[in-house]
């Protein structure tokens, strides 16, 4: 040793100890006390998730122009992760054996805790459902179609699960479509099942169906149905009975489960549509479960699911993107809490369930935004606000993400304890997300929250952003169970060789066409099987796909200049004073104008802060300096947005009440009915032009 110490030039052990022994000991113990710290901090500090891939480098090129996932399974698209579900009626005898039988569905009343339905009771009344069904006359190839009328809960999982247990498919109906379009989808899809939640849709439905030939010969109510409704009932030739008492029916003639093939079919989900008939997607069980694997996929690493895991349910089950959710925590044995049914009420129900998963939508993630904000109602709040938000996000980049720093207990944990204090997962897709209002989010959630693109006719997503990369501005690269590819739309000067186009999708997500529609599947899918969204996208340097513009409302100025309103609306809405946008613009004027809704939840703050002006929000509303200003506002973000002098609005119109799918301005999946809006607007949009003219 003291050879060793002579030959590393250290000093003498025997020097040492002398030398340790002259330190007074205040001084010895602030050394110690300084080492633990270093120790403790060394041991707790916050790690950095693992990174899915390399995220300079998140997709490969493929054939042609065509881009997949760098995490393929390397010998074609995947079509499922476990190879004991490959359809979603092995999903869910998966989730029965990996939960154990434990808590699967969760429903609750007012003021009330979650009571839960276990995998192994749902199981039950599932093969007990699904026999009625068959007793009634329904199989895989004699009447196969089960409509299903309900807001989320439970029964309409059951439902769903009953189909798939023998071989039957779920056709999804929601009343924001309106009588007759519930009516063409019944004669559509010979629906002559269909379960409904509440008396009220029972008289929707046979409003649809009386006075006429039709389909429908059993309706089943959640509820226990009224005399008066099921004499109605038998004047229309409709058997109107409770789902208990199908159920009954089922277990004295029970019959052992029919299970699908990958191939069979499993949903038709019709879409709501912009204009014309809704449309109804065929999918088969391949397609939704290729989709689910994807997502778990490209999560398993980061953030893989549990049956511990709970998903609440508020978003509509007649669309794709909670359908792929719940499959997602059904393969994994979790729970699924269902909301009230009440939206004004989801926040009780989050406190109360305390979730794990929670999906959303950019206008809900809108809202939150603007409450933040607005509560941040002086300077020295907002300087707070942002400096612990600039600490979280710089730690964000550098890939930790928690909700226990110190900036968490001192701003974020309210924001945090709404939601229910557990939230580990969120997924936004349905529509574009301002980049401002995501990043600042993830930070104040503290969680993984992934951004997703698709439509119903991929299933539900075709690309995601990756665990790591909580950069915001795009929608990831394609998902392993899809190869995407842009192509060139020449009247819009975007071409694929500039890494520019229509985002085109295939793979074994892609659905099988549209139901009795071949003209309309055609449009939709080409020869060589690739879906065309419609929408136009930009593929980055990283291999991410940012959305850019859309190609189906694209309309020509009176000069020539082509106008793509939703990619100007994306811009304006980043506006902390405007909530809604629509632009509107046609071949017979030389410029475009706009309808304003300022945000209810912002607009007094703003006017305040900007303004030094005070008011209620309809007294704002009125107010020519407050529209000027919204004005400015929104033509300063176009400038900064990129937008060319053509494409900025040159008058606008203020309008107090938001555009919603009840005042029938808005789709069920919150796209604008932009002929709607024309109509809607007519003599504002008129009036506008009348006094750009003057």
């Amino acid at each position: 040793m003291q050879d060793l110490i002579q030959k590393l030039r250290l000093p003498d052990l025997d020097q040492v100890g002398s030398y340790v022994r002259s330190v007074p000991t205040p001084v010895l113990l602030g050394v110690g006390a300084a080492a633990t710290a270093t120790a403790y901090y060394l041991a707790t500090r916050p790690r950095a998730l693992p990174p899915a891939c390399d995220l300079q480098e998140q997709s490969l090129q493929g054939k042609g122009l065509a881009r997949e996932s760098v995490l393929g399974t390397g010998d074609g698209h995947m079509t499922y992760i476990y190879e004991d579900a490959k359809t979603m009626y092995e999903f869910f005898l998966r989730g029965v054996r990996v939960s154990d039988g434990g808590p699967f569905l969760g429903s609750r009343k007012p003021g009330q805790p979650y009571e839960w339905l276990s995998y192994r009771e749902v199981k039950q009344r599932t093969e007990c459902l699904g026999s009625a069904f068959l007793h009634k006359g329904h199989s895989k190839t004699t009447d196969p179609h089960i409509g299903i009328f309900s807001q989320n809960r439970p029964e309409w999982t059951i439902t769903e699960l009953a189909c798939y247990t023998y071989s039957l498919v779920a056709v999804p109906l929601y009343d924001t479509l309106g009588t007759e379009a519930i009516a063409y989808i019944i004669e559509k899809a010979s629906i002559s099942t269909i379960v409904c939640d509440v008396t009220e849709k029972v008289g929707l439905v046979l409003d649809c169906v009386e006075g006429r030939e039709h389909s429908v010969k059993t309706v089943a109510l959640m509820e226990t149905p009224s005399d008066s409704l099921v004499r109605r009932g038998q004047q229309a030739g409709v058997l109107i009975l409770s789902l208990q008492e199908m159920e009954e029916m089922g277990k004295a003639h029970y019959r052992q489960p029919e299970r699908p093939r990958p191939e069979d079919m499993a949903l038709i989900c019709f879409t709501s549509g912009t204009t014309g008939n809704p449309k109804g997607a065929m999918l088969t069980h391949r397609n939704i479960v290729s989709n689910c694997s994807a997502f778990i996929k490209i999560t398993e690493i980061s953030c893989c699911m549990y049956p511990t895991d709970v998903h609440i349910s508020y978003l509509p089950l007649a669309h794709m993107f909670e359908r792929v959710v719940q499959g997602v925590m059904l393969v994994k044995g979790a729970r699924i809490g269902f909301f009230q049914g009440d939206v004004k009420k989801l926040s009780d129900d989050l406190r109360a369930l305390k979730p794990t998963v929670f999906p959303v939508v950019p206008r809900l993630l809108n809202r939150m935004y603007d409450k933040i904000m607005g509560q941040a109602n002086t300077s020295w709040k907002r300087w707070l606000l942002e400096f612990a938000f600039r600490r979280k996000e710089a730690e964000m980049m550098r890939g930790v993400v928690r909700r226990d720093s110190i900036w968490d207990r001192l701003i974020f944990r309210r924001v945090q304890a709404s939601l229910g204090g557990r939230v580990r997962l969120m997924l936004t897709g349905a529509a574009p997300i301002s980049p401002t209002v995501l990043t600042f989010l993830r930070a104040a959630v503290g969680c993984q929250v992934y951004e997703g693109y698709g439509q119903t006719e991929c299933t539900a997503g075709c690309t995601v952003t990756l665990p790591g990369d909580w950069t915001a501005g795009h929608v990831g690269p394609p998902l392993p169970c899809n190869s995407v590819k842009l192509v060139d739309v020449p009247e819009m000067n975007y071409h694929a060789v500039n890494g520019e186009g229509e985002v085109c999708v295939k793979g074994p997500n892609v659905f099988q066409g549209y139901l009795k529609d071949p003209e309309k599947t055609a449009e939709a899918v080409d020869a060589e099987g690739w879906l065309h969204t419609g929408d136009i996208g930009k593929w980055l340097p990283n291999g991410t796909l940012r959305i850019v513009d859309r190609k189906k409302h694209i309309f020509k100025l009176a000069q020539g200049e082509y106008i793509a309103p939703e990619k100007i609306e994306n811009v304006y809405t980043r506006s902390d004073a405007v909530a809604q946008v629509f632009v509107h613009g046609d071949s017979l004027q030389a410029c475009l104008v706009a309808v304003v809704v300022p945000d209810p939840d912002f607009l007094c703050g703003w006017a305040k802060r900007t303004l030094k002006l005070q008011g209620s929000y309809k007294e704002l509303c009125g107010r020519a300096d407050v529209k000027a200003a919204i004005l400015r506002d929104m033509l300063r973000l176009g400038t900064d947005g990129g937008l060319k002098s053509f494409e900025q609005v040159k008058a606008i119109h203020v309008h107090t009440e938001l555009f919603s799918v009840e005042n029938g301005l808005l789709t069920p999946t919150m796209k604008s009915k932009r002929n709607e809006m024309r109509q809607r607007f007519r003599a504002q949009i008129d009036g506008l032009y009348a006094n750009i003219r003057m």
